[in-house]
């Protein structure tokens, strides 16, 4: 066999592997309130990967986190949606389903207004440093949520005010490192909501956000025929591991706190500081 067949074999063989990592790494850091993009982009640096899978190839993996949330909350989504058309025809605008839905609607419009500017502008910067400082922030932030958060609140008791703060809270997503579930869920137990209802919420709020970033920011990638495969591998891959991670996460917060995630991103943003001090220590 020809030496530059078996290389291309050898090289696509290795992207699909990379799709797979990518995808793993997608669908574990998603949902948790870890940030996922700043562990994809920390993970594409370390292994030299930027080439391959631009921001853009990252972006659609994203797909299948997408999938597997909607597919994981399909009888919340059709409960909600089916009690909030019954709410209208009967003009009960007190109705739990119709509160979360208006409370989801509203709370998603100033993520998506403030990101598509943000974008247009080019005012979204993806650096080491931010993601450093981002996540130490969050991890300040969901301490204090820990601390004074009172926790007395179920998914029953959710008003339209908590869909518009929480999606406010959203907003600080936007920064890579601040992370889009780190900062729903950090924003629900501030407002007293238990942590299981917390997690929940912010996840069926971050579905229209996620799934309209997604395609807003993966359309030129999808027009990339050479990405075909590796790509679909990692859409799978992410699909996989985001279900069994919001799975896992919603039955650790039945029994568990947050601060396990609270002294991850400590650790993290620490040690991402220290590499940069160590770089730029190494260039004088």
């Amino acid at each position: 066999m020809p030496v530059f067949l078996v290389a291309n074999q050898v090289d696509g063989l290795f992207a699909l592997f990379q799709g797979i990592v990518l995808g793993l790494v997608q669908g574990i850091t998603e949902f948790l309130p870890i940030s996922s993009t700043a562990h994809l982009i920390i993970f594409t640096d370390i292994f030299g990967w930027q080439n391959q899978w631009n921001k853009a190839a990252i972006d659609a993996i994203q797909f299948g986190s997408v999938i597997a949330v909607v597919i994981y909350f399909w009888k919340d989504i059709r409960a909600i949606l089916s009690g909030a058309l019954t709410a209208f025809q009967r003009k009960d605008w007190n109705r739990e389903e119709w509160k979360i839905l208006i409370g989801i609607v509203i709370g998603t419009i100033p993520a998506l207004g403030v990101g598509f500017v943000l974008k247009k502008l080019n005012m979204l910067p993806e650096s080491v440093l931010v993601i450093a400082t981002m996540s130490i922030v969050m991890s300040l932030l969901l301490a204090l949520a820990e601390q004074i958060g009172t926790r007395k609140r179920g998914f029953d008791e959710l008003e339209i005010k908590d869909g518009i703060l929480v999606g406010l809270g959203q907003m600080i997503a936007l920064l890579p490192g601040a992370s889009r579930s780190g900062s729903t869920l950090t924003a629900a137990l501030f407002l007293g909501l238990r942590r299981e209802t917390a997690a929940r919420f912010s996840f069926l709020l971050g579905i229209p956000t996620l799934a309209i970033a997604t395609l807003v920011q993966a359309q030129d990638v999808l027009q990339e025929a050479d990405k075909g495969l590796p790509l679909l591998v990692g859409v799978v891959s992410a699909f996989i591991f985001s279900y069994l991670s919001i799975a896992w996460l919603l039955k650790f917060l039945q029994r568990q706190s947050t601060w396990i995630f609270v002294w991850y991103r400590l650790a993290l943003g620490v040690t991402l500081f220290v590499a940069i001090a160590t770089k730029l220590l190494k260039e004088v």
